[in-house]
């Protein structure tokens, strides 16, 4: 590690970033945050899923995480195929190459080792491994940082993102559930820590609830990556008990509000706008985590699917429903004193799910306050996750902090 006094540190970020899911950019913007506050001398680049809304945002260089750009384009034709197979084969070196101009890299967040959505190990698993091996080839430190794991049923996916998580310098986990995922995969979590999503680093927007207002975060839900033969059969289930939910509000007279995470979740917003088809049933168009956070910041209530629009809510100090897809989601609401209000996404009953929502609105107040309470604890656990950050990856840093500090 080049010491700050003489070269500045060169620091890598990692991930499908800036490709339209807000909670990965969310979790690129806390670091970032971090970065400028405690390491402005730190020169900071990425590779990344969307280099040029990265670099446009965030003001930073930025790389394609792909040679081929159709990566995650489905390949029927012979040339498609040709071209992905030759990118697989490309990546090793640009990888490797961009990798080895660093001397740390940080995978900010995400949900990096786990496969709760459709998920090809050749896809994003197979460029983490690229990466971590590049570190641990060139003495480059890879930090996964308050990263998602969870079981991996597919043999290929779940070997990639053990040897990727072996071969990391730094791991942390943004929940319990996911530290023993990885233990019973079989990697050696002993000195691994868990910490609250990134995302709870970011600034909190004033909280000016709208009376009556709900939110509900909708997601192109469609299974998990076993889920694949019935895919289609769940996504319509979830959608037909998502769109009863939402017109059984309406016709209590409440004003609903659609949020989405993902570009990829527009579809589903526009058939419940179709289906309901009332004034009182509106669409945010956020841009940002921050965005989605003023959005929920402003709601009576939230009723969410996708993973950072839970924490938006939470984090606004919004009393939440989440219609939970995965044991992040529950660990979450679990962690932030809501676990009661948790409704499967594989199964939603709208009836019950209105139930459960009229007794969270029940306790709105109390809740507030749980919710105020678990916040501030989740701050203070991430400025000591920053601490561990700057002792594990900018030693001389933290050593010239420890010199200033003393009496």
């Amino acid at each position: 590690m080049r010491s700050g006094d003489e070269t500045p540190v060169r620091v890598g970020v990692f991930g499908l970033l800036g490709s339209g899911n807000l909670g990965n950019d969310g979790s690129l913007e806390a670091v970032l945050g971090y970065l400028r506050t405690e390491h402005p001398e730190a020169v900071v680049d990425a590779l990344c899923g969307g280099p040029e809304v990265v670099a446009t945002r965030y003001r930073i260089p930025a790389t394609r995480l792909h040679w081929y750009r159709g990566e995650y384009r489905t390949a029927s034709r012979a040339g498609a195929i040709a071209g992905k197979g030759l990118g697989k084969l490309v990546d090793v070196f640009r990888t490797a190459a961009w990798v080895r101009r660093h001397d740390v890299v940080i995978v900010p967040g995400m949900g990096v080792l786990e496969a709760t959505l459709p998920l090809r190990p050749w896809g994003f698993p197979y460029s983490l491994f690229l990466l971590c091996a590049s570190g641990r080839l060139f003495g480059t430190r890879v930090a996964l940082v308050s990263v998602g794991a969870a079981p991996i049923g597919d043999r290929w996916t779940r070997a990639l993102v053990r040897r990727s998580a072996r071969l990391a310098g730094y791991r942390s986990y943004r929940d319990a559930p996911s530290r023993d995922a990885m233990r019973a995969m079989g990697v050696d979590t002993a000195r691994d820590k868990v910490y609250p999503d990134l995302a709870f680093a970011l600034p909190t927007p004033p909280a000016s609830p709208t009376p009556g207002l709900v939110c509900v975060g909708v997601m192109a839900f469609h299974g998990g990556n076993d889920d694949r033969d019935r895919a289609e059969e769940i996504h319509r289930s979830y959608l037909d008990g998502t769109t009863r939910f939402v017109r059984a509000l309406v016709e209590e007279g409440r004003p609903v509000r659609l949020l989405t995470g993902d570009a990829c979740d527009a579809p589903v917003v526009a058939s419940i706008l179709d289906a309901v088809d009332s004034p009182l049933v509106t669409a945010a168009e956020a841009a940002s985590l921050a965005d989605l956070m003023k959005e929920t910041a402003a709601a009576d209530t939230v009723v969410a699917t996708r993973y950072h629009n839970l924490i938006c809510a939470l984090k606004a100090g919004t009393p939440t429903l989440a219609v939970s897809y995965a044991a992040k989601s529950d660990a979450l609401m679990d962690r932030m004193g809501l676990g009661a209000y948790c409704h499967p996404a594989r199964e939603v009953d709208a009836d019950r799910l209105l139930d459960q929502f009229r007794a969270l609105e029940k306790r709105s107040a109390e809740l507030r306050r749980t919710l105020a309470e678990r916040n501030q604890e989740a701050a203070r656990q991430l400025r000591d996750q920053f601490t561990d950050l700057t002792t594990a990856l900018f030693p001389a840093a933290d050593h010239a902090h420890a010199l200033r500090e003393a009496p």
